[in-house]
């Protein structure tokens, strides 16, 4: 019996390499080129379908949520000719979430009359319309509160806690990610004013200071097979 070798060497990270295949059969190097194109066809979908997440200092995508009258708002018409837009998810389950709200409430009567936009974002998938409307009502929510239903935008700002802040600029470009301060009860350092007082002056944000680990409850999301969860 004639003596033949077939092997093939798989590489998780890219793709199938053929080193060597069967040199007296050609229908066996047809074979390894089928399966060689059909693994970087399924490699090139994967990579398609991870998510997306924006950067600090890069430019925010546009996107488009509903409100609780099924509304849609875009971000880029919400942000347009504004000195700073603060995205914040938020909850109505969430105890950390509302011990935020008047300070909440207080920055945004504050920075509206520096013609700042504030959105809420609700990402959490067993939080419904109706819970949004009451708790935006009862805590005097002054500006649009968003569903997430599929945590999509959730997903792309990175965003694991509520409450959590994203800061643009103008440009709507992230200068800042993370907590609105150091601690829900008395907080010492306020992390998302002195970043707004920053970006409106149109002053530079220090790189020690665009980033921290926001306090409270994790988003509830929907299960993503191809979205990374790691903290």
């Amino acid at each position: 019996m004639r003596n033949q070798t077939l092997f093939t060497s798989f590489f998780i990270h890219k793709h199938l390499t053929v080193e060597k295949c069967a040199p007296n059969f050609t229908v066996f190097y047809r074979l390894c080129a089928i399966i060689t194109l059909f693994l970087g066809i399924v490699n090139l979908g994967l990579a398609q379908r991870k998510t997306e997440k924006v950067k600090l200092d890069a430019a925010v995508n546009n996107f488009t949520l509903k409100d609780a009258t099924g509304t849609p708002h875009a971000l880029y018409e919400l942000s347009k000719e504004k000195p700073a837009t603060v995205v914040l998810f938020l909850a109505t389950q969430c105890p950390i979430a509302t011990d935020y709200v008047e300070r909440i409430v207080a920055l945004v009567r504050t920075y509206s009359e520096k013609d700042v936009q504030f959105i809420g974002i609700n990402s959490n998938k067993q939080e419904n319309i109706d819970e949004i409307v009451a708790y935006s009502e009862k805590h005097g929510f002054e500006f649009p509160v968003l569903k997430d239903p599929e945590n999509n935008i959730a997903d792309y700002f990175g965003a694991r806690r509520t409450p959590e802040v994203f800061l643009l600029d103008a440009e709507r470009m992230l200068r800042y990610a993370g907590a609105i301060d150091n601690s829900p009860k008395e907080p010492t350092k306020h992390y998302l004013q002195n970043a707004l007082d920053l970006v409106i002056a149109g002053k530079d944000i220090p790189k020690e200071s665009k980033k921290t680990r926001a306090i409270g409850c994790t988003i509830k999301r929907v299960r993503k097979a191809s979205v990374d969860r790691t903290p």
